[in-house]
């Protein structure tokens, strides 16, 4: 039993007293998962509700994985989202460098310093030989079962381990893990949790390159930049015996940051984590903004040009996993702040729901101020090619549209009539019943609405007018509304017709009368 792990809330309390410093750590090797956004989420929350710092650190020390470009898309998602780090490789920090390719020295010494103190060991093993021992042991892993029969420090003499060390005999450097013991830690989430250590392997620290794995790299820089929380998915439960150890092994336990290992975000039935398979084959984005493949320029759809505001986005996050223990589901970020709590964060996985997504985009939007929104539309708008006549006017449109919006995207969709005239209309939802006293009733709406000064010009004078012509021509509202409609905008959609009309201004909406008069055949 190593003992000091036997009594994890002994630690909890020696916390107390600690600066919160969180991180978020990943590696740049493609698109940010929603799941890493949501960790980064609940790292933000936690370190500005306690006066914390919240640091990027980039784990970049696999060279094989390295994907050029995905650091700096990684920090535009952080910044599209509005939760910016206090610490990282762009704003640099006390604690810089905040790449750990570039804090390379840092991690042999202490590698070394474990091969010392005997817990760790060189492995000369090549590639064939690990591969001849898989092949012959369909369940091998390298550990106290079989490293004295395997080629390392341990079944090597002192003289043949230097001999090699000296010719460059390609080498890495593991952890050594004594059987038979238990390796228990407390977790803010999970409570006291436990591992045998038999059930262990003795995972490579040092890579033959100099570059160390994840395991060393995370417990040496968490230790340096004294990260006093540690938030990541629970999927990193199973190496938690290995960073515990570590911790002990280098003599840091009074420095070990808290655990909070973070519940899966699960395919939408619940079966397995959410990957970016289940959203191609569903047709919903699992990664924050668009990633284009470098090698191949295959580009996965992002919930930012999916027409979601990142306000809406974090939203959604905030509530995979956690709930405040009210009915509340809207909450802005300083709300967020103000009640998250890690006793609040579930165990278990959280479904991801594409229909409650788009609940919350839709309520973001219609919620939203015009001036909030109006810049994601113009982008839109301009890349059409279409060019509008004042801001005040789109302003106008933005605000009749967007309770009818899922997403930014769909405000063409919505408003498209509002700056271009109808290509086709709904010819089968009028002719078959128009009649000749339905082209002189609008015929007259021509009239009327001509001799209409701008002061007239308005929702509900034109609804007065409209209505008055109907009585008088011995029709029923419904019988002119419709048609009136398809007119102006094409189809049976859009907001209130009066507040149509009434943007698209006197000389417009005659027009477009008169056009549709010709294409219903009067």
């Amino acid at each position: 039993m190593i003992g000091y792990f036997g009594n994890p809330y002994l630690y909890r309390m020696s916390e107390n007293t600690k600066k919160v410093r969180v991180r978020f750590a990943p590696s740049p090797t493609g698109g940010l998962h929603l799941g890493g956004v949501r960790t980064v989420l609940f790292n933000y929350l936690f370190a500005r509700q306690h006066n914390g710092d919240f640091v990027l650190r980039i784990e970049d020390t696999d060279q094989n994985r390295y994907v050029e470009g995905a650091e700096q898309y990684i920090i535009d998602c952080l910044n599209w989202c509005g939760l910016s780090p206090d610490e990282g490789p762009v704003n640099g920090g006390p604690f810089a460098p905040y790449r750990q390719s570039e804090r390379k020295d840092n991690y042999r010494k202490y590698a070394e310093q474990l091969v010392k103190d005997g817990y760790a060991y060189y492995a000369f093993d090549s590639t064939a030989e690990l591969e001849e021992q898989r092949q012959k042991f369909p369940n091998f892993r390298y550990g106290h079962e079989n490293r004295s029969q395997l080629r390392n420090s341990l079944s090597l003499s002192e003289a043949e381990t230097a001999d090699l060390i000296s010719q460059g005999v390609p080498h890495v450097v593991r952890i050594k893990v004594l059987p038979g013991e238990t390796v228990h830690f407390h977790d803010m989430i999970r409570g006291h949790v436990s591992f045998e250590t038999d059930l262990v392997d003795d995972k490579v620290l040092l890579k033959a390159d100099g570059m160390p794995t994840y395991h060393l790299a995370v417990v040496v820089d968490d230790y340096l930049m004294q990260i006093s929380h540690a938030f990541r998915g629970e999927e990193w439960l199973p190496s938690a015996p290995v960073h515990i150890l570590l911790w002990e092994y280098l003599g840091w336990k009074k420095d070990m940051p808290e655990w909070v290992h973070l519940p899966l975000i699960l395919k939408p039935d619940g079966n397995g984590k959410l990957s970016k398979r289940d959203g191609d084959r569903l047709g919903f984005p699992v990664y924050a903004m668009n990633w284009t493949d470098p090698k191949t320029g295959e580009i996965t759809k992002g919930f930012r040009e999916m027409g979601f505001l990142p306000q809406a986005f974090v939203n959604m996050l905030a509530l995979l996993g956690w709930n405040d223990g009210t009915e509340q589901e809207i909450f802005n970020l300083d709300e967020l702040v103000e009640k998250f709590s890690i006793e609040r964060v579930s165990k278990s996985g959280a479904k991801f729901d594409i229909e409650k997504a788009k609940w919350f985009s839709h309520e973001y939007i219609k919620n939203a101020e015009v001036s909030a929104i109006r810049y994601h539309i113009q982008d839109d708008l301009e890349n059409r090619g279409v060019v509008v006549k004042s801001e005040a006017y789109l302003d106008q449109v933005i605000g009749l549209v967007k309770d009818r919006m899922t997403y930014l995207q769909d405000f063409w969709e919505q408003a498209s009539f509002f700056f271009e005239v109808p290509g086709h209309y709904d010819l089968d939802a009028v002719k078959p019943k128009w009649t000749e006293v339905k082209t002189d009733y609008f015929n007259k709406l021509i009239e009327n609405y001509s001799a209409f000064s701008d002061d007239q010009w308005n929702p509900a004078e034109l609804e007065v007018s409209f209505k008055a012509l109907a009585e008088q021509s011995g029709l029923k509202i419904g019988d002119v509304m419709l048609p009136f409609r398809i007119m102006l905008v094409g189809g049976k959609f859009g907001p209130a017709v009066f507040d149509i009309a009434s943007s698209l201004g006197k000389v417009e909406t005659t027009r477009r009368i008169k056009n549709a008069l010709i294409a219903f055949g009067s």
